[in-house]
């Protein structure tokens, strides 16, 4: 593997960037990013529907750990809208000679990305938001516009505790990124 094997181990995604899609549907792929994603050899990926108005980007093993968990769950009546939306657009693919990676129009449109993306590393995945989406989550963040930031603080920090209190399912409040999303879902739902 060399030196590209050295960032699977331990590595986890991280930063951000602003990409623009090309005329085709295709950006760039950061190559930090591009890295994290090799396994045995290969930057094979899924791009599927993300939590609360994104895309994501799992590596292939990451991915079958999700549809093997999703097995055990799959004739619960309360998912069945969820896993036809989710696995009815995941996307297998791979990026092209020079890092760039193209999104099927029926992602692009079910999250509402146009021209600009903002390309956001997050631990075991990549998110793929609508600029404007992103950049008005972080300034409603920044400015405490959201009601739930300090609690949702609290909370993640305490998971750095063995003693940490399971997290507390509450509704997610209306936001811009489930307004231009007909396919926003809940993350509460897939709580097992």
């Amino acid at each position: 593997m060399g030196e590209r094997g050295k960032y699977v181990s331990g590595f986890f995604f991280k930063g951000s960037t602003v990409a623009k899609l090309d005329e085709k549907g295709r950006f760039v792929l950061p190559q930090e990013m591009r890295y994290g994603l090799i396994e045995e050899g290969k930057c094979e990926f899924s791009i599927c529907l993300g939590l609360g108005g994104c895309l994501s980007i799992y590596r292939k093993s990451a991915i079958q750990k999700i549809v093997e968990r999703f097995q055990k769950m799959q004739h619960v009546s309360q998912y069945q809208k969820f896993f036809t939306l989710f696995f009815s657009t995941l996307h297998e693919t791979e990026c092209d000679k020079i890092g760039r990676i193209s999104l099927p129009a029926t992602l692009k449109n079910a999250v509402g990305i146009k021209k600009e993306i903002v390309v956001a590393g997050v631990l075991d995945k990549i998110e793929l938001w609508p600029k404007e989406v992103y950049d008005e989550n972080l300034k409603n963040l920044i400015e405490g516009k959201s009601a739930d930031l300090a609690k949702m603080i609290e909370q993640a920090f305490a998971l750095l505790h063995e003693e940490a209190p399971a997290p507390v399912a509450a509704a997610p409040a209306p936001s811009l990124s489930s307004a231009l999303n007909p396919l926003y879902f809940d993350s509460t739902v897939l709580k097992p």
